[in-house]
């Protein structure tokens, strides 16, 4: 028998029915939670620069792979933390926006390829270098040695390149380590939620 034309589905999973229960809400809550904290403690230790700047190297980005892993609650909460980072620092209306819209998208990307965590991470990493890097040239010049691209082309280009060391790289070997039967098994005894996928 078919699926009811009106039945909410999880696209890419199989057909089966998006659920949200209690635990996903403050899981998603300690993502988000995370997220923003980890980009405080950044700020506090190393300089808005790395978190608000033409680099923008967010080591928070790393949770974003763990959306292969958990699936929806980091997605949201990734989001959702997203949004308050950079409405805490409100760098303009775009930023607090699109940078979320960016994390979502980032992280859906890695949860409907999170059968192959490698290629999820990596390709994770573009719709953030693409939509941040898409307007971030409007608040900051790029890196000087990009100042023979345009100021748009060369902006992208540095936070796509960025992204890929927080989410292809950290976030990579993050999910590596979470992945691990070992871990993975108390997780699910305990109730937590944990996406099936291949290790690649």
């Amino acid at each position: 028998m078919g699926l009811h034309p009106f039945r909410r589905i999880n696209p890419g999973v199989g057909g089966e029915k998006v659920k949200f229960d209690s635990r996903d809400i403050a899981l998603t809550a300690v993502f988000a939670a995370l997220y923003v904290t980890i980009n405080i403690l950044q700020t506090v230790s190393i300089g808005n620069p790395t978190i608000y700047g033409p680099i923008q190297l967010r080591i928070a980005d790393c949770l974003i792979a763990m959306a292969a892993l958990l699936g929806w609650p980091v997605i949201g909460g990734v989001t959702f933390g997203c949004f308050l980072t950079n409405a805490y620092y409100f760098l303009g209306t775009l930023d607090v926006a699109f940078g979320p819209v960016a994390n979502l998208l980032a992280a859906t990307t890695v949860f409907l390829l999170r059968r192959r965590h490698f290629t999820a991470c990596v390709l994770g990493a573009l719709p953030i270098g693409l939509i941040v890097g898409g307007y971030l040239w409007l608040f900051f010049p790029p890196p000087e040695v990009l100042n023979t691209l345009p100021a748009w082309v060369a902006m992208i280009i540095s936070i796509t390149a960025s992204s890929l060391v927080a989410i292809g790289g950290i976030g990579y070997i993050l999910l590596s380590i979470m992945s691990k039967w070992n871990i993975v098994g108390p997780l699910k005894s305990r109730g937590l939620k944990v996406v099936n996928g291949d290790k690649g």
